[in-house]
């Protein structure tokens, strides 16, 4: 900090420190001599119906695969969560962290997906939303509108369809400047609060959109998806990050992240 030179990746040390100022410093063998089992076995504490935990819960998702010699009590606690429609809940230290995770079957797969601790979510209570339509004063014909509009705009899930296309432009960006050409940067916008924004009107010109040009093309099928340009706004819950390492019911395993 002094000098300002930086400090080699090799002389970086993770430390603790105690209340009289002095520092204890860890090694990376000191966090698996901590708790050898943690570190290396996922331990199932329970069973519990896959609705009850909420999606907002779901953090990082593993594959977990059987260890040696744990084919067979890999293949039973598969096929008693597809029969139970159960989900396992369990503790495993990733990295020099424990987590709370779900366990549960996928197309012939176990997945190991780390959860949330309550206290890292945000509650909320303290969001000011409608209690109900009436106090949002939403109309009957209102809802068969969005109902129309949801069930016009189905489609199949397929995620090899989505792509991270911010990172397409900001690639693009890097060749520009690698190049030599630099992007002006853009005026500072004044900052304002959330627009409000009326759905139910969005929604009625999307449909009228759509019916129009269904009209033109005589073919309803074959139209494109009007969709709106904006939507209301909303706060987010805050949520946090990790991931590693994991094992079978008690037994030996290991993983692959699946994403």
């Amino acid at each position: 900090k002094g000098t300002g030179a930086e400090v080699p990746f090799d002389q970086i040390v993770k430390g603790y420190e105690l209340d009289d100022g002095r520092f204890v410093t860890l090694e990376k063998d000191d966090f698996k001599r901590a708790n050898v089992e943690a570190t290396q076995t996922v331990e199932i504490v329970g069973f519990v119906d896959g609705k009850e935990i909420a999606p907002y819960f779901f953090e990082s998702p593993y594959f977990l695969a059987p260890g040696k010699h744990g084919e067979k009590g890999y293949a039973l606690l598969r096929e008693v969560l597809e029969r139970s429609r159960k989900v396992a809940i369990a503790t495993v230290v990733i990295r020099t962290r424990q987590h709370i995770a779900a366990v549960y079957p996928h197309d012939g797969v176990l997945v190991l997906n780390t959860l949330r601790y309550r206290n890292e979510l945000r509650d909320s209570k303290d969001l000011e939303v409608p209690r109900d339509l009436k106090a949002a004063k939403v109309q009957p014909n209102e809802i068969k509108m969005a109902e129309r509009l949801i069930d016009d705009m189905k489609i199949k899930w397929d995620p090899s369809k989505f792509h991270d296309t911010y990172r397409d432009d900001l690639l693009k960006l890097i060749e520009e400047k690698a190049e030599g050409h630099v992007r002006k940067a853009p005026k500072k916008a004044p900052s304002r609060g959330a627009e409000v924004v009326d759905f139910a009107k969005l929604l009625e010109r999307s449909l009228s959109e759509r019916k129009r040009g269904n009209g033109a093309r005589g073919d309803a099928a074959n139209d494109e998806h009007i969709v709106p340009r904006r939507s209301a706004t909303s706060r987010k819950a805050s949520a946090p990050r990790t991931r590693r390492k994991t094992a079978s019911s008690r037994g030996a395993a290991h993983h692959r992240r699946a994403a």
